[in-house]
C-alpha cells in the first residue's frame, strides 16, 4: 500500500492510497479502476488517515482505487483553509490519476459528516476547485454520508470556533450552491435515520429535495439501525450487516457515467 504521498508542503497535506487486488485490477485493466478519494469527519477538529484505514480497504476490495485524506483541522486553521486542503488533494488525484492506477474519468469524492461537508463543497461550489487548478466538472460523481449540508445558525461550540460564528456566510452552506454547476454531478446521500449529531431533516433530506428539483441525479438512502458513527463504520466487517452502506455506494459509483474526454 502506497502510504504518506504529499498533495502539499505541509505535514497535514498527506494521503495513502489502497488498491484493488490483482484479480479485480484485471478487470479494469484497460482503462484503470475507478478512483475514491475518501474524507473523514471528526467535526474539523480531529481525526487522522491512519483512523480510516478500514474505509479505504473495504473500498479497495470492492475494486476501487481509494485515496485516504489528512487536512488541517482547527485550531491550526479556520474555514475554509481545510477545504483549500482537500481541493488540492482532489486535484492531485485527478492530475495523477493513471499514475494509481486509476481512471480519470470515473473519479468520486466520498466523505462522512464534516468530510462529507468538505466533499459537498467541493462538487457544489465550482471556486473550490478552480482554486487548485481543476473543475468540478472533471468529477463523476460525489459520495456524502450523514453530511451536515445546512447547518445554520450553529449550535455546537467546537463549530462555532471552526466557522467563526455569529459571523458565518450563507456562503458556507453547501445547500446554498445547489445550482452553480452548469452539469450537476450526480450524488449519493445517505444519513441513519435516527441520526442526533447531524439531523438528516434539516441536512440530507433538504439538499436532496433542493438538487432534485434543480435537475441534479441524487440517489437518497437512509439507514434505520445505525447511528451517525456507524454509518460509516458500516462499511467494514464485521458491522455490514446493519446497513447495507457499502453495497449502496458502490452500486451508486459502479453505475456513474465516466466524464466525457477533453477534446
Amino acid at each position: 500500500m502506497p502510504a504518506d504521498i504529499a498533495y502539499g508542503p505541509l505535514a497535514r497535506q498527506r494521503f495513502d492510497v489502497y488498491v484493488p487486488g490483482a484479480s479485480l485490477a484485471d478487470a479494469d485493466k484497460a482503462t484503470g479502476s475507478p478512483l475514491v478519494i475518501f474524507i473523514y469527519g471528526g467535526s474539523w477538529n480531529m481525526g487522522s488517515r491512519r483512523d480510516y484505514r478500514f474505509a479505504g480497504e473495504a473500498l479497495a476490495a470492492q475494486g476501487f482505487t481509494v485515496m485516504v485524506v489528512d487536512y488541517r483541522l482547527y485550531p491550526q486553521v479556520r474555514y475554509p483553509d481545510f477545504l483549500k486542503d482537500c481541493a488540492l488533494a482532489v486535484g492531485y488525484g485527478l492530475a495523477h490519476a493513471r499514475e494509481l492506477g486509476a481512471d480519470p474519468r470515473r473519479v468520486f469524492l466520498y466523505g462522512h459528516s464534516a468530510g462529507a461537508y468538505n466533499v459537498a463543497m467541493l462538487a457544489l461550489d465550482p471556486r473550490w476547485l478552480r482554486g487548485a487548478g481543476h473543475s468540478p466538472d472533471e468529477l463523476a460523481g460525489w459520495v456524502g454520508l450523514a453530511g451536515p449540508y445546512n447547518f445554520l445558525p450553529i449550535q455546537d461550540a467546537g463549530v462555532k470556533l471552526v466557522f467563526d460564528w455569529p459571523e458565518t456566510s450563507p456562503d458556507t452552506q453547501p445547500i446554498n450552491h445547489v445550482g452553480d454547476l452548469a452539469r450537476p454531478l450526480p450524488a449519493f446521500l445517505g444519513a441513519a435515520v435516527h441520526d442526533k449529531v447531524v439531523v438528516p431533516e434539516q441536512n440530507t433530506l433538504p439538499l436532496a429535495d433542493r438538487m432534485k428539483a434543480r435537475g441534479t441525479a441524487v440517489t437518497v438512502r437512509t439507514y434505520e439501525h445505525v447511528n451517525h458513527a456507524l454509518l460509516v463504520g458500516a462499511l467494514s466487517w464485521p458491522l455490514t450487516p446493519f446497513a447495507p452502506v457499502l453495497d449502496d455506494t458502490v452500486a451508486f459509483m459502479r453505475s456513474a457515467a465516466p466524464v466525457a474526454a477533453t477534446p
